[in-house]
């Protein structure tokens, strides 16, 4: 067995969640592998091989200390940091984000997502609609369950929808799962709070000393099939085993075959975050790992980046959380360009919510779901620009709200899917949109 594990961590309501990804397991959301493939075997049409990177932002990240500074505004407002000049000339972003200031010409900016809600959850990131509330026959779908229902697998080896290590994705900010895409189509992202196995990243002593042990791992299970294990299992069954064997799945998990500069450009990963909000270690591996996984095929890779939940020390903690972000994402936007797959793969970053403008008396910021702020990049989207502002204060979207939807539909278009026309049948037998009446940015096709 072979586990992705993600360190444990918590938000302001106490819980502390542990997740990660099982590949020796083969269970897929409950069900195996050879589950989903037989689910798939109607032999759903295949498309350009598009894909969707989506990094949730846990905790809801301070929009106006990333990307939305207010350096004429109050003290108690403007708080820290300073802007700075980026290489897109009239546009500024903090001062802790280098980075992403050297190649925001490869980077749009939202500064007015709106329709959020004050929930600790990535409900409204993965489908655009609330978790609390009224749901349709079987729940809202997450965004890589609707696209694995209608596009399926663009290789037969690879998961459509990969999930990693993702620790909020447990209650009480849960993933909203496959909901009335069906059950088959949930992310492969089995989790568990016990494992005892070999651990891709923070490597544990004594169970795997160093990656030629991973290597071994897939050399054994190749050994297993080449035994006979396949004598009284049919087609499905061979087929996911030969999906977690397969050299796609194997090379892109293994990130010492990367090219040691590509690996230097994302560099280490998780030095240590501020007492009391861990995060998943080797943070900017786990986004190199999900641009080798939707290299390999995947349609759709989710991950949770960090923690952003500062009700108090909302400074210290983001001079540590963001040279990560800051490193990972500028890393990752150069990748995709580098390696010509910035048409193909889309990125979105992004929280549930963004922070009170206003500093409370803890030096920390609450949450505020009346405006936010995303990241993307690729997808053969128009950056080097600004979508939207807020108000003097950054309380409120002023010029041209986005919503959480429009930013949905537009990766729905890049994977080639009509928002218009597209349809699923909740388990009610009611045919639900994926978007209700939102649509593409405009500005970013």
């Amino acid at each position: 067995m072979l586990t992705i594990a993600g360190q444990k961590y918590c938000l302001c309501d106490g819980v502390s969640r542990r997740a990660f990804l099982q590949i020796g397991g083969l269970a897929v959301g409950g069900l195996s592998l050879a589950d989903l493939l037989r689910a798939e075997s109607a032999g759903s049409e295949r498309r350009t091989h598009k894909s969707v990177i989506m990094i949730f932002l846990p905790g809801g990240p301070s929009h106006v200390d990333l990307i939305d500074l207010k350096p004429n505004a109050p003290a108690e407002i403007r708080g820290e940091f300073r802007p700075i000049a980026t290489c897109v000339p009239g546009i500024e972003i903090c001062e802790h984000l280098p980075n992403l200031a050297r190649v925001l010409d490869k980077v749009a900016l939202i500064r007015s997502i709106s329709g959020a809600v004050d929930d600790h959850a990535c409900h409204m990131c993965f489908t655009g609609h609330p978790r609390l509330g009224p749901q349709p026959g079987g729940g809202w779908p997450n965004f890589g369950s609707v696209v694995s229902r209608l596009q399926g697998p663009s290789d037969p080896r690879v998961p459509p929808f990969i999930g990693l290590a993702a620790p909020m994705l447990h209650p009480p900010y849960n993933d909203p799962g496959p909901g009335f895409a069906g059950a088959s189509h949930a992310a492969f992202t089995p989790r568990g709070e016990g494992y005892a196995d070999t651990v891709l990243n923070r490597i544990v002593r004594g169970r795997l000393d160093d990656r030629r042990s991973l290597l071994a791992g897939f050399e054994r299970l190749c050994r297993t099939l080449d035994r006979g294990t396949f004598d009284n299992i049919d087609a499905f069954q061979r087929q996911a085993l030969e999906m977690i064997a397969s050299p796609a799945v194997r090379d892109a998990l293994d990130l010492s075959q990367e090219d040691p500069a590509t690996r230097a450009l994302y560099g280490p990963g998780d030095p240590g975050l501020v007492s009391g909000f861990n995060a998943a270690p080797r943070l900017t591996e786990q986004l190199l790992l999900a641009r080798r996984l939707v290299e390999a095929g995947a349609r759709c890779v989710t991950l949770a980046f960090g923690a952003w939940d500062w009700h108090d020390r909302n400074f210290i903690g983001l001079r540590q959380q963001l040279p990560l972000f800051d490193r990972g994402l500028a890393a990752l936007a150069t990748d995709l360009h580098q390696r010509g797959l910035d048409k193909d793969v889309a990125v979105v970053a992004w929280g549930e919510f963004g922070r009170s403008p206003r500093v409370n008396a803890g030096a920390g910021r609450d949450h505020w779901p009346l405006v936010s702020c995303a990241f993307l990049t690729g997808g053969g989207m128009r950056v080097g620009q600004v979508i939207g502002a807020t108000n003097r204060l950054g309380e409120i979207p002023q010029e041209r709200p986005v919503h959480i939807q429009e930013v949905l539909a537009t990766l729905y278009r890049h994977l080639g899917i009509d928002i218009a026309t597209a349809q699923l049948r909740d388990f009610s037998g009611r045919p639900q949109y994926l978007t209700d009446a939102h649509r593409p940015i405009p500005e970013l096709l």
